[in-house]
């Protein structure tokens, strides 16, 4: 198959040169919301353990005195073209079928702290939210590639599993973009530190393809609480399976192996695991099969992620479903911090407020 695809690849290797050629020569021009804008993006496709980096981006803008607004295309919903306004910060408004699965997640970790808006059009959705929503900071999610909107600082992932998706870019491998537009970070950010294979060489080659000039952070997901799936939300508590109460786990995300990986990290060992294609929406059948395998393979209750509970809820299971949240832990997040200052700084002319 990658046979068959290497011509689509350098056709698309071709476009993406060409594209950032023309941005960097002027002739196509990244436009300003206005205010400060801090993107958290990737070089792949697929899960990168991005959406909670986001989460803890918008939240130390909200703790600076920040009006956050989160921009999101929201990849998977029901019309991608239209502009849904999940969350305006106090209350949730759209459901994860209309919004996307993680805006809708975002939307429910950040209440109170930033409000989320689905659209695939940023530049747009940001002046709409300086105007109606009164944001003064912007997070961009998935926006290393989003070049039309300007941003202050370009928070960059890296995958410890999988830091260069296969070494190919689309369609024959993952990579968005060649390794070496990681230049282009202000900060680089691997996660899923703790299950990398070799961290200090992957370490050493993200400050190289940076020049130096970008500093190399590491992070790891935390399980903050494990809590039965509900509308409603339960007190913080792990209610995790022993050897007697064995579990089996299902997700819809971009990288499987990782939420599985980290179960067992956990000191949970799933008798049973099945994964969906990312953005799954599912069907009851799809719960009824599931509950069936996992019955059949001595399990006694399911375990997902965060992102895949907002669009469980009013689908019926034959086992309890609990579900994993996760925080993320940032080695040195001062650096990360000082990096969010500087930037608000550098567009306020000085004033970091």
């Amino acid at each position: 198959m990658s046979l068959a695809l290497t011509p689509l690849t350098a056709l698309y290797g071709a476009l993406v040169r060409a594209r950032l050629a023309l941005y960097r020569s002027g002739a196509l021009a990244a436009r300003g919301a206005g205010v400060p804008v801090v993107s958290v993006g990737n070089l792949t496709a697929g899960g990168t353990g991005k959406t909670p980096l986001v989460g803890w981006v918008a939240r130390a803008l909200a703790a600076e005195g920040r009006r956050v607004c989160v921009l999101t295309r929201g990849y998977g919903r029901a019309n991608e073209r239209k502009r849904v306004v999940v969350s305006d910060g106090a209350r949730l408004l759209a459901e994860a079928r209309e919004g996307g699965d993680e805006p809708r997640l975002l939307a429910e970790q950040l209440l109170g702290a930033a409000s989320v808006v689905s659209d695939a059009d940023r530049v747009a959705a940001a002046r709409w939210a300086v105007e109606v929503l009164g944001s003064d900071a912007f997070v961009l999610d998935d926006g290393f590639q989003h070049l039309r909107l300007a941003r202050e600082l370009d928070v960059v992932t890296l995958d410890a599993t999988d830091p260069w998706g296969g070494g190919r870019l689309l369609p024959s491998g993952r990579l968005r973009e060649p390794r070496e537009g990681l230049a282009r970070a202000g900060c680089v950010v691997i996660t899923r530190a703790d299950l990398a294979a070799d961290l200090e060489h992957l370490r050493a080659e993200a400050a190289r393809l940076t020049g130096g000039r970008a500093p190399v952070l590491t992070s790891r997901l935390r399980t903050s609480a494990v809590r039965p799936l509900a509308p409603a939300p339960e007190p913080d508590g792990h209610e995790g399976c022993g050897d007697d109460d064995a579990c089996a786990a299902f997700c819809a995300i971009g990288n499987p192996r990782a939420f599985f990986a980290h179960l067992r990290g956990d000191g949970l060992e799933p008798v049973h695991t099945r994964a969906f294609p990312d953005h799954h929406a599912y069907k009851q059948s799809d719960l009824d099969a599931l509950s069936r395998e996992a019955a059949g393979r001595g399990a006694r209750r399911l375990l997902t992620t965060a992102k895949d509970a907002v669009k469980l809820r009013g689908l019926s299971f034959a086992l309890p479903c609990h579900v994993v949240h996760v925080e993320p832990e940032i080695e040195d997040e001062d650096v990360l911090l000082g990096l969010l200052r500087q930037a608000v700084a550098r567009h306020a002319g000085g004033d970091s407020r």
